[in-house]
């Protein structure tokens, strides 16, 4: 930790006390945004959803912000370059031995908008196309058998500790270049960033994020360094090898590619595992056959989507939805509404996999920050599932489930499991 870290807590204390009191008294009150907002498991947030959607089609929030879960209308922000990313609650700058320590969920592609955005974006995107997944797919599976062994035996387990937090993790260092099999670091480092995504709401939690930023940044730097001494075929490698490339670019991206990687997919591979824990006939049929696993893993997509809103802003007055809103007013997009909107889906809130129009969901959102990574989550999904219930066909929950405390990420980060038939419990419905 940097030796200014006692000066960014007298710094931030206030503030962070008064957002935090600020956005619990509007939701209090009944704001259906303040509640989609807080990190509080208080809150239905399903049923604040269609709160939003019973309002019309583009609402108000006391916040100051806009709303939808209109499926059309997220659509059309998203694609609209008149719109560009906006960062809720930012996290506050943070100082590290080199200057402002990198973090990104602020200073990558994730958050930037044309022309930074495509620049970067360009450099990560051929490891990501049909023809880089296929060149993967072997070893993804792979990976998936290595854990699954590591489990044989074992009539308890964890499935996100265990299992889900573990593949994504090596999947993604293998991709990117990292050396060694112990990547626990990752998870540590992910959670603090990620938690980042709902706003920094105490001097405990910017603590946490500064070091695990500061760790984050020396680990990658010297990871930089030996792959630019000792190159492979990698993304990090290229990425130290691309001519004019800023450090603070490469960290960013470097940084975004391995968070992202792994946190939208473990959180995928939890849901999905949460749904089909009481569905038999599901999980007998997607071992079976490799197209109704994709599809069953699209539905949890839309039913049950990793990232539950994302906010955008226009650079200029448009007409919205019937509305005028101005220049820089925050529009907040209800993705996990707008897979639910029955103007799309018909029975929205059941599980149907193969649904028509199944893939219209805006799990990983749309336009040109559509999710980079979207293939590879789901290809590790499916893998995943249909080795995770092919060795362990009677899977049952074993314990109480722990979902996340956020309002950006949806995923359970404790889900006990029992091997054995004889332990059943009926599944906690969050």
């Amino acid at each position: 930790m940097s030796s200014s870290a006692p000066l960014l807590t007298l710094k931030t204390a206030t503030s962070l006390l008064v957002l935090r009191t600020s956005l619990r008294a509007r939701a209090a009150l009944g704001d259906p945004v303040a509640r989609l907002l807080d990190t509080s498991p208080r809150w239905d947030r399903n049923r604040e959803q269609e709160r939003v959607r019973a309002g019309g089609r583009l609402g108000r929030s006391d916040l100051g912000m806009r709303v939808t879960a209109s499926h059309a209308v997220c659509g059309q922000v998203l694609r609209d370059p008149a719109f560009g990313v906006l960062q809720p609650l930012p996290p506050p700058e943070l100082p590290g031995p080199r200057g402002r320590l990198v973090n990104p969920v602020t200073d990558s592609f994730l958050t930037l908008n044309p022309p930074d955005h495509g620049r970067l974006r360009r450099l990560a995107a051929p490891w990501f196309t049909p023809r880089g997944l296929r060149a993967r797919q072997e070893s993804v599976r792979r990976v998936v058998d290595e854990h699954l062994d590591a489990l044989a035996g074992r009539e308890r387990f964890d499935l996100v500790e265990d299992f889900a937090a573990r593949v994504p993790v090596r999947v993604i260092a293998d991709l990117l270049g990292v050396p060694g099999g112990d990547h626990s670091a990752f998870g540590r480092w992910g959670s603090a960033i990620i938690s980042a995504l709902d706003g920094v709401r105490s001097v405990r939690q910017a603590r946490a994020l500064e070091v695990a930023l500061a760790e984050f940044e020396a680990f990658l730097g010297d990871l930089v360094e030996h792959r630019r001494r000792e190159p492979g075929d990698d993304v990090v490698s290229a990425l130290a090898a691309e001519p004019g490339l800023s450090r603070e670019d490469l960290l960013a991206t470097t940084e975004l590619l391995l968070v992202a990687g792994f946190e939208t997919t473990v959180n995928l591979i939890g849901n999905a595992v949460l749904v089909l824990l009481d569905r038999p006939e599901d999980r007998e049929r997607l071992v079976a056959e490799e197209a109704w696993a994709e599809a069953v893993v699209e539905e949890v997509l839309r039913l049950d989507p990793p990232v539950r809103y994302t906010l955008r802003a226009p650079f200029e007055p448009v007409e919205l939805a019937g509305s005028r809103v101005r220049p820089m007013t925050p529009v907040m997009l209800l993705l996990a509404g707008a897979n639910r909107d029955p103007e799309v889906f018909a029975e929205p809130d059941r599980f149907l996999p193969g649904r028509e129009r199944g893939r219209e969901h805006l799990a990983f959102s749309s336009g040109i920050h559509y999710c980079l990574g979207a293939g590879f989550a789901r290809m590790e999904a499916v893998a995943a599932l249909r080795g995770l219930f092919g060795r362990f066909p009677d899977l049952r929950l074993a314990g109480r489930v722990r979902s996340r405390r956020s309002g950006t990420i949806r995923g359970p980060v404790s889900l006990p499991v029992s091997t054995s038939v004889g332990h059943t419990i009926e599944l906690n419905k969050r």
